[in-house]
């Protein structure tokens, strides 16, 4: 791992003169000096850089830097955390993006066997591709949430972009996507053609209006998540202000927090990354709302409660539904007062899952049950296993 990056800038390193006693930057283990890395015991969360945007379909052959989130990272405080950060630098360009795809699938591949959450600043979100492939040795089906106002399909027998980059997830061996789910897509961003696909993958797709109506929907998806990715062009223009910011719809900078909290109080996500943000910010506060976002994200993480021991029944109580031929199982737990519903394991058709499975839902798809209404995420899901 330790070949593939770069240390944090100097301009950095001369910040952290500068900064208050008890901000993150006079707390975070920083990679200062080549092939020197600070000890990784009790550290939670590792910042990682990817310099990497040749794929973006609007490349015009500027480099980036991620100083300027760093600088405003930095400057936060902690909320009442007990996990230890480090910021491992940058990778920088391969001599071709594939080069640089293989140096974040092992990099981050290395992190999440030593149960480190990578905090990943990227180009392009092609690169999201190295993130998922990270997976590939961990021998278990993810599941990828994206949070983005495109679907980013695309055409898997084209070259890799930043719009087409989930494809070659869906058709690229080993198969290890068992969901991909996008939170955010705005439809006039998307074809006919990938919203038909999306639907006949059974992937889940929440529109912006969705959620902006009542955020706490995304939840049960990123309880379900591996792995997160964000795009910044997702959130409003007159929010980020960057140049490469395309839409004066999108989030809004409560929203965007708001999902990265419930990203974080996620126990199954293990991998968080923000990507295009490589064009330059109008504003300084377009790099503090994505140092926020990793703000929300960690203290998310902090509030972890693991309430998905199945196998105690003392912690859950269990309500069965009947419709038609189908009898719903529903665990409720007594901790947090989350949902989960039963994805029945069946003997006699070919499963990508290997064993009986509990999916998040919510208390007001239960409600829907009861009404003899069955959930559509049970359903997308039963397809997928049995496919």
């Amino acid at each position: 791992m330790i070949e593939f990056l770069s240390p944090v800038s100097e301009s950095i390193l001369d910040l952290l003169e500068t900064l208050p006693p008890g901000t993150l930057g006079k707390q975070i283990r920083i990679h200062s000096k080549k092939g020197e890395i600070p000890n990784f015991k009790g550290v939670k969360f590792a910042i990682l850089g990817i310099r990497e945007n040749r794929s973006d379909v609007d490349f015009m052959g500027n480099d980036i830097s991620f100083d300027q989130y760093r600088k405003a990272f930095y400057a936060l405080y902690p909320g009442n955390w007990s996990y230890d950060i480090m910021d491992l630098g940058d990778i920088q360009k391969g001599e071709s993006v594939e080069d640089t795809r293989f140096a974040a699938k092992q990099t981050i591949s290395t992190l999440l066997k030593m149960e480190i959450i990578p905090l990943i600043l990227g180009g392009g979100q092609d690169l999201a591709y190295g993130q998922y492939r990270a997976y590939d040795d961990l021998g278990k089906m993810v599941n990828v949430v994206n949070i983005d106002n495109r679907f980013d399909l695309g055409n898997a027998d084209l070259p890799f972009s930043n719009k087409s980059y989930v494809g070659k997830m869906v058709v690229d061996q080993p198969y290890n996507l068992f969901n991909y789910s996008v939170l955010g897509y705005q439809s006039y961003f998307n074809s006919p053609e990938e919203i038909s696909l999306m639907e006949k993958l059974y992937f889940d797709a929440y529109r912006l209006g969705e959620i902006t109506s009542d955020i706490s929907i995304v939840e049960p998806t990123l309880r379900d998540a591996d792995i997160v990715t964000f795009d910044a062009t997702s959130i409003k223009d007159s929010e980020l202000s960057y140049s490469n910011s395309e839409s004066p719809n999108g989030f809004d900078s409560r929203e965007i927090c708001a999902i990265s909290r419930y990203a974080g109080i996620s126990n199954r996500v293990s991998s968080f990354g923000i990507y295009e943000i490589g064009g330059t910010s109008t504003r300084a506060s377009g790099a503090m709302l994505i140092a926020q976002i990793l703000w929300y994200f960690i203290e998310g993480v902090n509030f972890r409660i693991k309430d998905d021991n199945f196998d105690d029944d003392n912690y859950f109580i269990t309500y069965k539904v009947p419709i038609d031929d189908e009898v719903l199982t529903f665990k409720k737990s007594n901790r947090t007062e989350r949902w989960w519903i039963l994805l029945p394991f069946i003997s006699n058709v070919n499963n990508k899952l290997k064993s009986r499975t509990l999916l998040p839902c919510t208390y007001g798809e239960y409600l829907g049950a009861c009404n003899q209404e069955i959930p559509e995420r049970w359903l997308k899901a039963r397809h997928k296993n049995e496919v």
